[in-house]
């Protein structure tokens, strides 16, 4: 039964005043108080004391307390024979049977039981006070183990009634995330259907326009058009992303990355993996996406229309990443700006590396993480 502090300090100071009170008509037995009886009730008093002045956690106190007042009281119930000593070891007895293990309150149970047959053995006249002191132990050990099974019924109530509760509280988080697993499913679907199908005819709108020879007003309005419905692709995911509250791969976040790539320029764009997806660290996958992100804007900014293929790699301890547009011509002094010098330092802080030049089929963009 596990040692409850609170209850045991209150609680033995009401036991140690009722074992006072139930001693107080027994002096009958004894006579009046006599200097000689003044020590037994000091020790009466002196028993309660280990119970309400335990600390907090007395972890081998109380056991030791208790073994040294039944001790005690019962050698000098032994010495100078009196209800009052008897009393003070029936409230060790007690105390051990309601808060200690099975092992130890046996122990002191038997020191009782031992002391009743000592002073029956030696003074065989007082077979009522032995008798009345056999059923006054019988009664205590019984009233000792009715509270502790009272207290673990109440134990199990509360731990049951928490338990429900739990359960409950389960089943209501459970719903919610059913419920907006749902509206993510249908926020999907019109992500996928309109406004995917929105931001494509408007794309072939600004084509057709340029075709045509439109009027640089008219290609503006649908360029502004169509960035508005990226955006709300873009925000649209966020929102099913969180909806779904759950994490989002690597490689779905970088072909999102592309879509919108795509959907922008109308250029071909896709993704390759290498290796065994796994999950990485967060700082990681930052990185690798912070750097996608800004390689694709690069690319719009200083090579629009330009095909990009992506590679990300999962080795052991690694993860990298290739970014590569095939862009015609010499490339644009300045291309690597101020973002991707903010990844270098980013890859570097995580013990990584980021590159970035020409390459025979383009600009091309390499970051190595640990992951």
């Amino acid at each position: 039964m596990t040692y409850q502090p609170r209850r045991i300090r209150f609680g033995g100071a009401l036991d140690s005043l009722r074992w006072l009170l139930l001693s107080a008509p027994l002096f009958t037995l004894i006579g009046r108080l006599t200097p000689s009886t003044w020590p037994l009730v000091v020790l009466g008093l002196v028993s309660s004391l280990p119970v309400i002045r335990l600390p907090a956690r007395p972890g081998w106190l109380l056991p030791a307390a208790l073994a040294a007042t039944a001790t005690a009281s019962a050698a000098l119930w032994m010495l100078m024979p009196s209800n009052l000593a008897s009393a003070a070891m029936f409230a060790a007895v007690f105390y051990a049977v309601r808060f200690l293990s099975g092992r130890q309150a046996s122990a002191i149970v038997s020191i009782a039981v031992a002391v009743i047959g000592t002073v029956f053995a030696l003074s065989q006249e007082h077979i009522l006070g032995t008798l009345l002191n056999l059923a006054l132990l019988t009664a205590v050990v019984l009233g000792a183990v009715h509270r502790r099974d009272r207290q673990a019924r109440v134990e199990q109530t509360e731990l049951a009634l928490a338990r429900a509760q739990a359960v409950a509280e389960e089943r209501t988080v459970a719903a919610a995330l059913a419920e907006r697993a749902r509206i993510a499913r249908e926020l999907h679907d019109v992500l996928a259907h309109s406004l995917s199908g929105l931001a494509l005819n408007l794309q072939s709108a600004r084509l057709m326009l340029l075709r045509d020879g439109a009027s640089e007003e008219s290609v503006g309005q649908v360029e502004r058009a169509q960035r508005l419905a990226n955006d709300g692709i873009a925000e649209a995911r966020k929102a099913v992303a969180a909806l779904r509250d759950d994490p989002v791969s690597l490689d779905r976040a970088i072909d999102d990355l592309l879509t919108g790539y795509r959907l922008d320029t109308s250029a071909p764009a896709k993704l390759a993996i290498q290796g065994s997806p796994r999950e990485i660290g967060t700082a990681a996958g930052a990185a690798v996406l912070r750097a996608v992100q800004e390689s694709l804007t690069n690319t719009r900014k200083h090579a629009p229309c330009a095909p990009v293929e992506v590679t990300l790699t999962y080795s052991r301890a690694l993860v990298e990443v290739t970014v590569l547009d095939h862009q015609n011509g010499p490339v644009p002094k300045g291309t690597a700006g101020y973002g991707l010098r903010g990844m270098r330092e980013r890859a570097e802080l995580l013990g990584g590396s980021l590159s970035t030049g020409p390459g025979e089929d383009g600009w091309r963009v390499h970051l190595t993480v640990p992951a």
